[in-house]
């Protein structure tokens, strides 16, 4: 009989659909089972509750173990949409004082997986955010009305002084993104938004903990499993002690109210920030509770920008504060001596080119320039070594990259490394962007010659220019700028205690500070010139091509043994002598006198009810 090929071929078919019907179920199972967790945590959540423990936060202190930043608790109202039943919600929305509206809001918004990606019937939800201690106290007794509902407490940021807001930042509810990027948090919790509270958010938000509850075949809660046996307690967050001196903080805020700017004050040996002020400001108070969204949403549509730390991001022409930089550079580069000098008539004048300046001796040396902050001697200087010295450098573009290193070695052009969030890195060009403007070879020194008073395409943040300064207190050599001097149990980065060297060599520095402490003492900054204290410095008069000048000043004191080193920065206010001096000589005397001595008390008096922001163009604020 011959073989039928076709029922043989049929075996092979129907087997093998029984074998795909088998490989379906395994896989069904295998996702059931490990995969979705759904099931899991439907299974778990009929016997156990797991209830989150939050951590004490961190708290702040200054130089001085001041207590800036302490914690207070709060209370949110959770949920867990699965075990909710029908309740009086008119009952509820009176003893919370909410209306109906906002109770189906948001709800409304806790199950928008946009909103809130980490929603699940099974799992805690935050239905309400900081509740009073009244409320809590109403609502606690009344919970068991409520069944699927219970109180979580938490943690929120006080603050002890309504100052230093641009520093310390604030915290806030973490995104989708900040979920994502880090497991430690689930919807609903917290972290460092802005200045040292996002900086430090490692050390500050501490371990959570966890809590297991057991229920009953009905739902209720029993107690904790295993008489806790299997809970972790929560961790708190490490405490922080601040650079900063909050009182001198304080007087600076004090000082720069209706004005635009930034003050920033380092203590060069360490590279600590004594005070770092950006005004206007706003009290860190108002980030804080159930109005935070409200008061941010204001702040963040002020007309003078008070969420934007100037101190730290932003970026101005330096002006004449340039000037140190440019005489320690053209020393290094063996383009002057001492005794080198260059004349003035009543400005640099060359070939058409004219850059004024205002009457003085001339010709002039280096020493007596800083002292009357001569425009003439650094154009001329730097024309020297852009054009004047092609046997050395071979062409000006290459001169002009020589100089821009040393400016990089100290501390312009790049972000210094501060230990805060959003540091701005300033501008100083290069070679290739000037050759991308005017052609290559088709570029001078009088092209360009603004910048060498701190002018043109020159760009610096407050920050830079005074670690500039504070490296010239310490004749050759800063640490890196930071807000944060300890962490409990915790060393510093090395960032924050190694010495870092620029490549100009320290008799320069010598040199230089000598002709700032000649400006305090006859020059243009007498205002700063302290009884008994020996200070140096240098004015800044900034032009600004949309309104009236910038008035800047750096300076340092002791002369021989320097404790702070100050840069002062005030928009549309004029000369540097006018508000920049003054402020800046306050804030050195303020913070090495702990007073103000009483024939200045009526310049402290001036700059505390003066109003530069009326030179801006627009109302006070």
């Amino acid at each position: 009989m011959r073989k039928d090929y076709r029922l043989e071929k049929r075996k092979y078919v129907i087997g093998g659909f029984f074998l795909i019907i088998v490989i379906i179920y395994i896989i069904r199972l295998f996702s059931l089972q490990v995969i979705d967790t759904r099931y899991k945590a439907f299974a778990d959540s009929n016997a156990f509750m797991r209830k989150t423990l939050y951590p004490s936060r961190g708290m702040m202190r200054d130089r001085n173990d001041k207590l800036v930043v302490y914690n207070q608790p709060a209370y949110d109202v959770m949920i867990i949409p699965r075990d909710v039943q029908m309740f009086d919600t008119l009952d509820f929305c009176q003893t919370l004082s909410i209306t109906k509206e906002q109770l189906e809001k948001r709800f409304a918004d806790m199950k928008d997986r946009r909103l809130n990606p980490g929603y699940s019937a099974y799992t805690p939800q935050r239905l309400i955010t900081h509740i009073s201690a009244q409320d809590y106290g109403r609502l606690q007794e009344k919970l068991y009305r409520f069944p699927g509902i219970f109180i979580q407490q938490r943690i929120l940021r006080q603050y002890t002084r309504s100052t230093a807001a641009n520093v310390l930042g604030n915290i806030r509810e973490v995104s989708a993104r900040d979920i994502e990027r880090d497991s430690y948090y689930a919807s609903g919790d917290y972290t460092g938004d802005l200045g040292v509270e996002k900086s430090y958010e490692e050390y500050l938000r501490g371990q959570k903990g966890v809590e297991i509850l057991i229920r009953d075949a009905y739902g209720r809660i029993k107690g904790k499993y295993d008489d806790g046996a299997h809970d972790l307690p929560p961790l708190s967050g490490k405490d922080i002690k601040l650079s900063l001196d909050i009182d001198l903080q304080e007087y600076g805020e004090r000082l720069m109210a209706n004005k635009i700017g930034a003050i920033v004050a380092i203590e060069p040996a360490t590279g600590e920030i004594l005070a770092m002020v950006s005004s206007p400001t706003y009290d860190p108070k108002k980030l804080v509770g159930r109005e935070r969204g409200k008061n941010y949403n204001e702040l963040m549509s002020d007309f003078y920008k008070p969420l934007f730390d100037r101190a730290l991001k932003g970026a101005y022409p330096p002006g004449s504060t340039f000037k140190p930089s440019q005489g320690l550079i053209l020393r290094q580069e063996n383009i002057i001596s001492l005794t080198t000098a260059y004349p003035c008539y009543h400005g640099f004048i060359n070939g058409g080119l004219r850059v004024g300046c205002h009457s003085h001796g001339s010709p002039i040396a280096l020493k007596p320039a800083l002292q009357t902050s001569c425009n003439a001697y650094f154009c001329w200087g730097l024309k020297s070594m852009l054009d004047s010295h092609r046997s050395k450098y071979g062409s000006t573009a290459e001169a002009f990259e020589v100089w821009k290193r040393h400016l990089v070695s100290l501390g312009y052009g790049y972000r210094l490394g501060v230990d805060l969030p959003n540091e701005s890195r300033g501008f100083i060009p290069n070679a290739a962007f000037y050759n991308k403007i005017y052609g290559e070879g088709r570029w001078s020194a009088n092209t360009i010659i603004s910048i060498s008073i701190g002018q043109g395409e020159i760009l610096a943040t407050p920050l830079q220019i005074a670690n500039l300064c504070a490296t010239i207190a310490n004749r050759g050599w800063f640490i890196t700028p930071h807000v944060v001097k300890e962490i409990q149990d915790t060393v510093i980065p090395a960032l924050y205690r190694d010495r870092r060297y620029p490549t100009i060599e320290r008799e320069h520095f010598v040199d230089v500070a000598e002709g700032m402490r000649m400006a305090v003492t006859g020059g243009t900054c007498r205002l700063a010139n302290l009884p008994g204290i020996e200070v140096c410095g240098k004015t800044g008069t900034a032009q600004n091509p949309h309104g009236k000048d910038h008035s800047a000043f750096i300076g340092f004191a002791p002369y021989n043994d320097p404790k702070i080193a100050i840069c002062v920065y005030v928009e549309n206010a004029g000369f540097g002598a006018t508000y920049g001096v003054p402020i800046g000589s306050l804030m050195i005397e303020k913070y090495l006198n702990d007073s103000i001595a009483p024939d200045r008390r009526y310049l402290e008096e001036r700059m505390l009810q003066s109003n530069t922001i009326i030179s801006s163009g627009v109302k006070k604020h």
